[in-house]
């Protein structure tokens, strides 16, 4: 039994350090690769280094890594959660894992429909990628939701289910959606099928990037006033950055966390209503039943 506890423990505490040590790692990475800048420094994700590859060299970028470093912690928190789960929930970390399932079950199912209640781990992906990887911003970690490519990533993803769930029905079935509710406009139907993983990817990344870039250049504003104020003082104190106490601590809760797990919330239920929405549900159940009649 004693032994039992010893491995029990021993593994929570590796789950802990999945969770604890990617982020860590994340930070050392950025002191010894961020090279020193004076004033305001906006710029993108670093790059290590580059692969050479026959078409196109693929550069392994600052965005990557820390996706990477998310997914790792993610995992570790997943894991550390569901240690230990049991028939009848009787620890606090196992409380919060059933009520994290139910509500993003009962967001999918209320969204999408049963049909689609296989997604809610799906989505639980999407919510927790995007949300945490915007909160690296909290520890100066360069967010993976603010560049382009991350984002896109995701989105292109989501256009393939898209895709996939309108020729449920058919190629035929599929080409038809483009004519409805009218013929006529069925260019800006073909037009908005490719337009949705655009809209997608800039939304998400372009509220997120804002959001770094006005926390970055008010802090810096601030800095510049406690200079005008305070700079015909003597000594240190006219060099100490009264305004940037505290206001930008109140801007990142905004910008960093409320605002990313909000992006988060959108891009997921987006995900929802578009895969939902393209799926021919009548046609295909329709299809379905006249067939189990003919068998």
């Amino acid at each position: 039994m004693e032994n039992k506890d010893r491995r029990f423990r021993t593994l929570d505490t590796v789950y802990i350090l999945m969770m604890i040590l990617p982020i860590v790692c994340g930070i050392v990475l950025k002191i010894l690769t961020n090279p020193v800048s004076d004033g305001i420094a906006i710029s993108g994700a670093n790059v290590f280094f580059t692969i050479n590859m026959p078409i196109q060299d693929l550069p392994i970028t600052e965005s990557q890594v820390n996706s990477w470093l998310v997914m790792i912690s993610i995992t570790g928190l997943c894991l550390f959660l569901t240690h230990g789960i049991k028939e009848k929930a009787d620890t606090k970390r196992q409380h919060i894992a059933e009520w994290i399932v139910e509500k993003v079950e009962g967001l999918v199912t209320g969204n999408m429909g049963e049909y689609f209640s296989g997604f809610a781990p799906f989505v639980t992906a999407i919510l927790a990628l995007s949300a945490f990887s915007s909160l690296l911003a909290l520890f100066g970690l360069y967010a993976p939701t603010s560049d382009l490519n991350i984002a896109a990533g995701w989105a292109i993803l989501v256009f393939v289910l898209i895709t996939y769930y309108k020729f449920k029905c058919g190629p035929v079935q599929y080409m038809k959606s483009f004519a409805e509710p009218v013929k006529f406009i069925a260019p800006l139907n073909v037009i908005s099928e490719f337009a949705t993983p655009v809209s997608m990817a800039f939304r998400h990344y372009g509220n997120v990037l804002s959001g770094s870039v006005i926390s970055v250049l008010i802090a810096s504003g601030l800095q510049g006033l406690s200079a005008i104020i305070l700079g015909w003082l003597p000594g240190f104190i006219g060099e100490f950055p009264l305004f940037q106490i505290g206001i930008p601590a109140v801007l990142s809760i905004y910008f960093d966390v409320f605002s990313g797990c909000l992006q988060a919330y959108i891009f997921a239920t987006l995900t929802m209503l578009y895969v939902s929405g393209g799926f021919p549900a009548d046609e295909y159940f329709r299809r379905k039943s006249a067939k189990k009649q003919t068998v």
